[in-house]
């Protein structure tokens, strides 16, 4: 039998007795923002006399971190699918009590790259994989002892043999479309009980916004359901599939006519600089995609390779893209539990400010870049 949590088993009909009371004039504003280990997502809420209407009506408000004060910034404002409307759900940095950027607050920074660049109009699209386990550590509808059919029928597979925990990837994809998340599709994955969805097009600092929120929002679902996501690049060891996060980015150049010349032009700074963006793409310095990118149906970590649809390259160019010369390119290496601040910050570094080199460039006077 599947192992579920405790609160999964609480009656929602005496819950939703009380969710169904009015709540007078006042709004539920629930604080989110990106914990010590810059992988989980902390909340808590906070009262409001009136629904704010932008994220500047919003007010700022602290939490307690390991040893002292950290403020919490409101950054971007989704609406709340769990409480409903006038309810908010509000992305937050996190800043140290001298108000500088928690170690973990990676958005400071890119807001800073992409402001930089932003008459260039970069896009991003984001393929985050996922995986359901029970509460137990057992993925999400497997056997007890024992493992499933071998991989094959289950990618984008339809059948209670074949799509495993198809129930919580319909409510998030429902749930982020109500809350205002940039969501364009869901799949199943390769492995059973892995599933997919996309994030974008959002442009500059919004795919970190957006997809945070996705994930945010992911969680909460499964904690209604009483099982667990994972965003582990390696859920399952051995030969069952890898879980990434595949980024798409482009430039208004890029995506106009003729682009293609130009989307050729950042896979080959990409190809000079892979060191760099293997630290980027993982929040453990690479040491997690290391486990992922062996070269084993997945890209090699220590070879950076590209191609026109080489699913397994590092970079891939659509074969519609080739054949209209332009939209953009797709980076496989970012892992499933990566910062998407950090990824999209050094797909701009590289791609747009020409960084080279293992660092990246602290642009202490600002400025910005011609098109």
């Amino acid at each position: 039998m599947m192992a579920t949590s405790s609160s999964a088993k609480l009656s929602k009909a005496v819950k939703q007795q009380y969710m169904e009371l009015p709540q007078r004039d006042t709004v539920q504003a629930m604080y989110i923002w990106i914990d010590s280990t810059g992988e989980d997502l902390r909340c808590k809420t906070k009262t409001l006399n009136a629904e704010p209407q932008t994220i500047e009506d919003v007010p700022e408000w602290n939490f307690v971190g390991s040893d002292n004060d950290m403020y919490l910034i409101p950054r971007a404002m989704f609406r709340d699918p769990f409480r409903k409307d006038p309810n908010k759900l509000i992305l937050c940095e996190a800043l140290r009590r001298d108000c500088k950027p928690a170690e973990t607050n990676l958005r400071h920074t890119c807001k800073k790259i992409m402001d930089m660049v932003e008459n260039l109009h970069p896009w991003f699209g984001m393929e985050q994989e996922y995986t359901l386990f029970g509460i137990d550590g057992r993925p999400f509808g497997w056997p007890t002892n024992g493992f499933p059919g071998p991989q094959g029928p289950y990618y984008c597979g339809v059948g209670a043999d074949k799509a495993y925990g198809r129930d919580i990837a319909e409510a998030h994809y429902r749930a982020c479309l109500y809350a205002g998340v940039e969501i364009c599709g869901s799949n199943a994955e390769v492995m059973p009980a892995q599933w997919e969805f996309q994030v974008g097009p959002c442009e500059g600092i919004s795919i970190g916004d957006h997809l945070w929120m996705a994930r945010f929002i992911l969680h909460r679902v499964c904690e209604d359901f009483g099982v667990v996501a994972s965003l582990d690049p390696k859920p399952v060891p051995g030969n069952w599939s890898s879980a990434g996060c595949h980024t798409n980015f482009s430039t208004k150049e890029m995506r106009e006519e003729g682009g293609l010349r130009y989307i050729e032009e950042a896979i080959e700074k990409l190809s000079r600089r892979q060191s760099y963006h293997n630290r980027a793409y993982d929040p453990k310095g690479g040491l997690d995609n290391a486990r992922r990118l062996t070269g084993f149906s997945a890209p090699d970590i220590n070879k950076f390779s590209a191609g026109v649809t080489n699913h397994s390259a590092d970079v891939r160019i659509l074969r519609s893209v080739a054949q209209d010369q332009r939209g953009y390119l797709e980076d496989h290496r970012p892992s499933a539990n990566c910062d998407p601040y950090s990824v999209t910050e050094a797909l701009i570094r590289t791609c747009l400010l020409n960084e080279e080199g293992e660092e990246p460039v602290d642009y202490r006077g600002g400025g910005g870049v011609d098109a």
